[in-house]
């Protein structure tokens, strides 16, 4: 802070108050700060303070007698502070920028790691972790097997099986920028937030570390299950001879029905059965049955899942469903799809012996229907953002169908 009182020897050149760059008006006797100034006593009159360089110009200055004061080397106090003045001006330039620095490098590391996030699809994380969960819930047979050791075991299962949905989401981006750029373009290789080095660094860097948790936790059920998943995934996804299966509406198909319904509900089922538990393994109607209507269900987002693609497939000749049949019959054909799941589950409901798995499973599964009823007919298929909505309601069914099937019991 630097304050300045009534002086009658300042010179018309120079004034300790002006900035480097600035005009100011003031009165004196004031105090000023840095970049503002406080008026204080009864005199009136204005001074024009221009600054060059580190020199400070007075103009208009007047006397308390009304005279110019033209000389400043008759200023020998002013001459005496003029170098601290510029002195602490340079310090608060400096400060200034240092502080700009370590806002711009803050602002720049967080968008970097919500890049890395977003990357990850955390919607499809937040998924296979509840349909993880869920199927590793058939293996208790009763209340009392949910035990600490439990949990525990399942927690490390699901690190993996995260780590190689990363590496799956991961190798999908990064064989379809080009496509994304039309269709997400909001995702951060599309958008250019991640780099395409980094992308493939994220990716392998999950699937490698996936793979060595697998074989730490000593599980071959575990192990093939990620194996399997990471083949499969790569055979969706990568552009080679014989792979690329995203083109193919079967294979396609094919994909979703293996690795999710297949797979992965087995291969977490055996691991906690037999190496969480401790039990042999043994595949009981229950399980069946789950691994069926999950089969179907993955048959069905699949189904769904070209609806919001249909511009970025076509332009890059990816043959789907949704562009053979259009957005509205494929819209309809999954709805009276996943109805007949819902029906089929209410029956299994209705037989079982507990009372409450009847409850659970006839009331859910009647409420989801009357949900994806109402839904589906308040659907735009001409719009793009209507359909996306639709198609993240049809994940967020699917959510609930992992909460509702280890209440099954047949």
């Amino acid at each position: 802070m630097i304050m300045l009182h009534s002086c009658l020897c300042f010179s018309p050149k120079y004034h300790p108050l002006q900035l480097s760059g600035c005009v100011k008006k003031h009165v004196s006797p004031i105090t000023r700060i840095h970049e503002g100034a406080v008026n204080r006593g009864s005199e009136s009159t204005k001074y024009s303070i221009r600054c060059r360089s580190s020199l400070f110009h007075l103009t208009n200055c007047r006397n308390r007698n009304g005279e110019g004061i033209t000389n400043d080397k008759q200023c020998k106090p002013f001459n005496r502070h003029r170098a601290p003045v510029t002195l602490q001006d340079e310090a608060a330039s400096r400060f200034d920028e240092d502080n700009n620095n370590s806002i711009g490098f803050r602002d720049a590391f967080l968008k970097n790691i919500n890049a890395i996030f977003q990357f990850t699809r955390p919607f499809f994380l937040l998924g296979v972790t509840i349909d993880m969960t869920s199927v590793s819930l058939l293996a208790p047979q009763q209340f009392a097997d949910l035990t600490p050791t439990f949990f525990i075991g399942l927690l490390k299962a699901i690190v993996p099986g995260l780590l190689v949905n990363i590496y799956e989401v991961g190798v999908n981006q990064l064989y379809d920028v080009e496509i994304d750029k039309i269709n997400k373009p909001d995702l951060p290789l599309a958008s250019g937030d991640l780099s395409i080095g980094a992308g493939i660094t994220i990716t392998c860097t999950c699937l490698l570390m996936s793979l060595a948790i697998g074989i730490m936790l000593r599980s071959p059920p575990l192990i093939s299950a990620i194996i399997m998943w990471f083949l499969l995934s790569s055979a969706y996804s990568v552009d080679l001879p014989f792979l690329r299966w995203k083109r193919n509406p079967f294979l396609a198909t094919l994909y979703g029905v293996l690795e999710r319904g297949l797979v992965m509900p087995l291969g977490y089922f055996m691991h906690i059965q037999k190496y969480v538990l401790g039990r042999p393994i043994e595949f009981s109607r229950t399980l069946m049955f789950v691994v069926a209507v999950k089969c179907w269900f993955y048959v069905l987002l699949l189904l769904l899942k070209d609806m919001p693609d249909v511009d970025g497939d076509r332009e890059h000749g990816i043959q789907t469903l949704s562009i053979a049949l259009g957005k509205e019959k494929v819209l309809w054909l999954g709805v009276y799809m996943l109805l007949v799941v819902y029906g089929a589950l209410v029956i299994a409901g209705a037989s079982s012996p507990f009372l409450e798995s009847k409850l659970m499973t006839i009331i859910g599964h009647s409420t989801l229907a009357f949900l994806l009823l109402q839904r589906a007919r308040n659907v735009d298929v001409s719009s793009q953002a209507a359909i996306l909505s639709f198609y993240r309601f049809i994940w967020k069914l699917l959510f609930a169908e992992h909460i509702l099937l280890p209440c099954v019991r047949l």
